[in-house]
């Protein structure tokens, strides 16, 4: 027999392999749901704090606007440690989308495990030299996108109806710098560092958001029936 028969890749998977890729993605599942449930925690502090500071913020006329001012920089503290956890959610997410859509697919359409696409190899490399497939700035523009703008927002209007009403109904422009005041800083300077931090995040979501995978990507119009669902129910 020729030496090249011998070394050519075989095109289909043994019954071993097959159980053992399973158990691989299950074992890539189980670590992207670990991640997810991270980045739901840091999501689960930035709420709970903001709640917090609206609460100390708004419980009296008199009360201070300072804790939605230091609110916004713990957000942005938990931002961080997100868009670090979803770099890694994101790494695992696509291992585990590679085997359902080139492992899993070709069974599920009767054409058996298949390899003549040459994905393994790619995956394999990945395993022996694996790197992040997402920057951080994309990270954090995703998740500004999704959760963390909506805080960030809230917070805002907080702080600036906070300044407004309280203690009695804003009057003059004078009175609002008045009350923007924080120890020694004057209210104009704290009005714009509060403007340069949130002008940051807003350039950081939009700047990044053509930046995201499949943007560019024609899709599929929408059945006039969602067959998927049809299937589901037994159709």
């Amino acid at each position: 027999m020729d030496d090249s028969a011998l070394k050519a890749p075989k095109q289909q998977f043994s019954s071993a392999e097959i159980t053992a890729l399973s158990h691989l993605y299950r074992a890539e599942i189980y670590r992207s749901t670990v991640w997810r449930t991270r980045l739901d925690a840091t999501t689960n502090w930035a709420v709970v704090t903001t709640g917090i500071a609206l609460s100390l913020t708004f419980s009296s006329d008199t009360a201070s606007p300072l804790p939605l001012v230091l609110v916004g920089l713990l957000v942005a503290v938990f931002l961080y440690i997100e868009a670090r956890r979803y770099r890694f959610f994101d790494f695992w997410r696509i291992r585990a989308h590679v085997l359902e859509l080139y492992f899993f697919g070709p069974m599920l359409r009767g054409q058996g495990a298949r390899i003549d696409s040459g994905w393994n190899e790619i995956l394999y490399q990945d395993y022996r030299s694996p790197h992040l497939h997402i920057t951080f700035t994309e990270a954090a523009g995703r998740r500004l996108r999704r959760n963390y703008g909506w805080i960030f927002m809230i917070q805002v209007v907080a702080y600036l109806g906070k300044l407004m009403i309280h203690p009695v109904p804003l009057t003059s422009l004078d009175e609002f710098f008045a009350r923007a005041t924080i120890g020694p800083v004057p209210g104009q300077i704290v009005l714009l560092c509060g403007l340069v931090f949130h002008a940051t995040w807003m350039t950081v979501a939009f700047r990044t958001y053509r930046s995201r995978r499949g943007a560019d990507r024609e899709r599929p119009p929408l059945p006039a029936t969602d067959e998927v669902l049809d299937l589901a129910r037994g159709r």
